[in-house]
């Protein structure tokens, strides 16, 4: 029988790698690679997964999506000379960081198809320091000219002038066992979240470092297996 003690100096020494992890991802680079495949490849793939529109009441009227894409954020005053905007003018005038969403469509008109490109449909809260931010690619001193700290990772957005952020909750996984090295009782506990559709069960059969115990867990409504 494997000692937890013998066990805990490997599980420190994971802790020599988290210094060097945030040296080279960062805490919120997983949030802006993830925004930047969906304006880049997800959103045209839900595209295609629904691009087409048919009417009920004429069959021979259709409206296709055939291309779509994400702009740079602009303001959406309808008189600005200057379209341009940054995420600190957003903060102060309590507006979105916001760009517009352009598609391509093609629909029937009597027998004739018409294309018309560059319709927008809409429009899309941007990451701060996505490839579709302006602050992307600045060096330091181009920050402090458009009065953004250039120590902000960024990974949130900006919601009519509120600073919004996406939090990653973690779970453990059901229907599997975890184990886990308790140092203080000196034992291994093995935990498991038993996930039905009415209510969640865990069970905690502890075992220790000098025993082998196995304790099955009661089962209130047994199932079948297939």
């Amino acid at each position: 029988m494997i000692c937890p003690l013998s066990l805990a100096q490997p599980q420190q020494d994971k802790w020599l790698l988290l210094p060097a992890f945030l040296k080279v991802k960062g805490l919120v680079k997983q949030h802006i690679d993830s925004f930047n495949y969906f304006v880049d490849v997800d959103i045209r793939n839900i595209l295609k997964a629904n691009n087409k529109v048919t009417s009920d009441v004429d069959p021979r009227f259709w409206l296709k999506y055939t291309d779509i894409s994400v702009g740079f954020p602009d303001r959406t005053d309808p008189d600005a000379v200057d379209k341009s905007v940054t995420p600190h003018e957003c903060r102060l005038r309590d507006t979105t960081y916001s760009a517009p969403i352009y598609v391509t469509i093609q629909y029937t008109r009597g027998k004739k198809i018409v294309k018309r490109p560059n319709v927008c449909i809409g429009r899309l809260p941007i990451m701060l320091r996505s490839n579709k931010c302006v602050l992307a690619g600045r060096s330091e001193a181009m920050l402090a000219r458009m009065i953004e700290c250039p120590l902000d990772p960024g990974g949130y957005f900006i919601v009519k002038g509120t600073e919004k952020v996406i939090l990653v909750q973690e779970q453990l996984s059901k229907n599997r066992i975890i184990v886990e090295i308790d140092l203080v009782k000196q034992i291994v506990q093995a935990s498991c979240t038993s996930c039905v559709s009415t209510s969640n069960k865990v069970s905690f059969p502890e075992v220790p470092h000098h025993a082998r115990v196995v304790q099955p867990m009661a089962v209130s409504n047994p199932k079948p297996m297939s």
